[in-house]
């Protein structure tokens, strides 16, 4: 199966497949079980397996937020939602991979020009790290970077590395092939073990001067995906991969129910009113998360293709609905998880992974709980000081 898939490309169909719409989430749907097969084995190894990372590679699924003017596919943010979260439902570790790559290719490729061909083969993967700033000295014509950066997650599977550096007081990336840098075995965790989050370390190497490009939001192409805010778009993403994994969680619980009779019981799990309670919350929390995220982003979108001004208001209210969508699909998590009972305890059962990968998300700076309170700031009249809502 797997390697069927690596040789397909966009818009290829499986074997005996009846032909369908060419989308992401199709692409993606196509891929579910595949992806889903990983789950326990990318756990367990501590990064993503290089033969998934290729089947979505192979299917243009990191490249969808790339600009068309820039060689991708321009996926709308809507199409992004729902392509991470299908993936994300398969594996919350290879939906993060996605999610991080998807960020990469639209946020940081736009602005790489002159050394674009580094990504110019559609298998190339592009990891970056913004968790830590490297040195560059100048050098020639170039400069001498040197550095150690978190949070690279994807970068087994990545062949070219964007650094995070300061250069003349201005920090942007340092785009670096591979033999160039080496991956340092830091992800040691509990929550999405599979990303392969590891520390990604650069050693007194010469980078030429035209792979020193722009950061985040830096690129001038007038393309209405980077005219949607460079914070919501950090934002959406990750609220994607937490519906993904609330998804999966309703209907690992659903299975379980419907077999399982507790212990000092004669009912089935699905027949006990706690259960029931549970399932019902959980798919409240998750109904009203998505449908409020989808239909905010289609507000900013609109205001994207129309080149329109986004107020602070607006961008307040949007980082409130991420942040608490993510809340909400963690909690919805951890309400199935309880009622589960001790099968949720087991290392071998579905809903123990969920629990603690769904964490993790919330935990993530660009959805956590202090940016609600950077967005009442906002709302209140007074000047925002998080990262997301302070920049432009």
């Amino acid at each position: 199966m797997i390697a069927a898939i690596q040789g397909m490309r966009w818009g290829q169909r499986m074997p005996g497949e009846e032909a369908a719409v060419d989308t992401p989430l199709a692409r993606a749907d196509a891929l579910f079980e595949v992806v889903r097969a990983c789950a326990e084995r990318a756990d367990q190894e501590r990064r993503l397996p290089a033969d998934v990372a290729q089947a979505m590679a192979a299917q243009g699924l990191y490249r969808i937020s790339l600009p068309q003017a820039c060689g991708g596919e321009g996926a709308d943010p809507m199409m992004q939602i729902r392509t991470i979260a299908r993936i994300s439902e398969a594996c919350a570790s290879a939906g993060w991979n996605l999610m991080i790559g998807i960020e990469n290719f639209g946020l940081v490729a736009p602005a790489m020009g002159e050394c674009a061909q580094l990504l110019a083969d559609p298998l190339t993967l592009l990891c970056s790290s913004t968790a830590a700033v490297g040195e560059a000295l100048p050098d020639g014509d170039g400069y001498r970077i040197s550095g150690q950066w978190p949070f690279a997650s994807g970068c087994h599977n990545a062949q070219v590395f964007a650094a995070t550096v300061t250069v003349d007081g201005t920090r942007c990336y340092a785009v670096i092939p591979e033999g160039e840098w080496s991956i340092l075995d830091t992800w040691h965790v509990s929550g999405m073990r599979g990303s392969g989050s590891h520390d990604v370390l650069v050693q007194d190497v010469h980078v030429p001067a035209r792979n020193i490009v722009q950061p985040i939001g830096g690129v001038a192409i007038d393309d209405p995906l980077l005219r949607f805010p460079v914070g919501a778009r950090l934002a959406y993403n990750k609220v994607a991969v937490s519906l993904g994994i609330a998804r999966a969680a309703l209907d690992t619980f659903q299975a379980l129910a419907a077999g399982k009779v507790p212990r000092f019981n004669s009912r089935r799990l699905a027949q006990l009113s706690h259960a029931q309670r549970a399932a019902a919350e959980a798919m409240a929390r998750v109904v009203r998360a998505e449908d409020t995220l989808m239909a905010r982003t289609e507000g900013l979108w609109r205001k994207a293709q129309a080149a329109e001004a986004v107020t602070s208001h607006e961008r307040a209210v949007y980082q409130l609905v991420c942040s608490d969508a993510v809340r909400s699909c963690t909690e919805s998590v951890d309400l199935l998880a309880e009622a589960a009972g001790t099968s949720a305890n087991w290392l071998d059962h579905p809903l123990e992974r969920l629990a603690r990968d769904a964490r993790v998300v919330r935990q993530h700076v660009t959805v956590a709980s202090q940016q609600m309170e950077d967005a009442g700031r906002v709302l209140l009249g007074q000047k925002a000081q998080g990262i997301m809502l302070a920049s432009p």
